[in-house]
């Protein structure tokens, strides 16, 4: 007799952490010069955008709206291409961006060249909570030290 497959029993195995820092891996930013590196990430964005039928006209329409200013699809087309080295995005622009696209994954791009990681404000307790008791575990070993120290002069 032939066993037949459990299709509603989820696979407990199957499941994965979610993604808790922003930012793309290096097969987007790859290696090189960073300015290349904004390049790319600027159209791994765009391209992600367009894939949920957000063309660069809307992006540009939604960059303008946010910054007061015009933003075109020429402007975004140069942002994107590594060979335009005259055209770099600023920052108001790349925060615009990143609101229009809502390509969060932008902001690792910065954080990750010092160290950091951008994560979800949802995650800010969790994380000083981690903090604290970190600190605790430094105290009380730094007491249990000191105490063994005193008993060792008496």
């Amino acid at each position: 007799m032939s066993r037949r497959r459990d299709t509603i029993t989820p696979d407990l195995f199957a499941w994965s952490p979610p993604k808790v820092s922003a930012g793309y891996g290096e097969d987007v930013t790859g290696r090189g010069a960073l300015d290349n590196r904004i390049s790319r990430t600027i159209s791994r964005a765009m391209k992600d955008a367009k894939e949920r039928g957000l063309g660069r006209a809307d992006i540009a329409r939604r960059m303008t709206e946010f910054l007061g200013r015009p933003i075109t699809e020429d402007m975004l087309n140069k942002w994107a291409s590594e060979a335009a080295d005259s055209n770099r995005i600023s920052l108001d622009a790349f925060i615009a961006l990143i609101d229009a696209t809502g390509a969060h994954d932008l902001m690792g791009l910065v954080t990750s060249g010092f160290g950091f990681v951008a994560v979800p404000e949802k995650y800010s307790d969790l994380i000083e909570l981690h903090l604290i008791e970190e600190h605790e575990r430094d105290v009380v070993a730094r007491r249990q030290a000191l105490e063994v120290k005193l008993r060792a002069k008496r």
